[in-house]
């Protein structure tokens, strides 16, 4: 969708804009470590590295999204878990929300839109080029993979910035 639609009224005359459209991100973790992708197109992100997703298509929930693009991207079954908090706008009438997802079947490969792959542990999280948003979600990822405590987000559990009991 480009911009110049996302302006015009929605029909039966509302000028209340359409919901965006829903990216979603995984945060693919095994073994205390998360899964970065590289990406191979297009031009503008090309070799900095995600965390892998896509669109969410029409009536498909947030994790069954996850979990489909996961599979066609990397070759993998996996089980979205958790919505990290925040969203971010990708481009008008896109924003993108990050799960936390676990691998259930296979080994990643780089089948889809990257050229390489990582698991990196929360010590290596700065050691590759992220795509901004991925790297705004960072300091959550980082609380997942060191087993911070989880808190909800719009109904949703989710890792985040949950109030120390200490």
């Amino acid at each position: 969708m480009d911009a110049t639609h996302a302006s015009h009224p929605a029909p039966g005359g509302s000028d209340t804009p359409a919901a965006p459209r829903i990216v979603v991100g995984g945060a693919l973790v095994r073994g205390g470590r998360v899964l970065a992708a590289r990406r191979s197109a297009p031009e503008s992100v090309a070799g900095r590295w995600e965390f892998p997703g896509g669109k969410a298509e029409p009536g498909e929930t947030e994790a069954q999204a996850l979990e489909r693009e996961l599979l066609e991207e990397l070759g993998v079954r996996a089980r979205a878990l958790t919505r990290l908090p925040g969203a971010w706008a990708v481009r008008p009438g896109l924003e993108l929300h990050f799960w936390a997802a676990e691998l259930l079947a296979g080994e990643p490969s780089a089948l889809e839109d990257h050229d390489a792959l990582r698991w990196l542990g929360p010590e290596e999280l700065d050691a590759v080029d992220w795509i901004d948003h991925d790297r705004d979600v960072l300091p959550h990822v980082a609380r997942l993979l060191t087993g911070a405590p989880a808190r909800a987000v719009d109904g949703v559990s989710a890792v985040g910035d949950a109030p120390s009991s200490e």
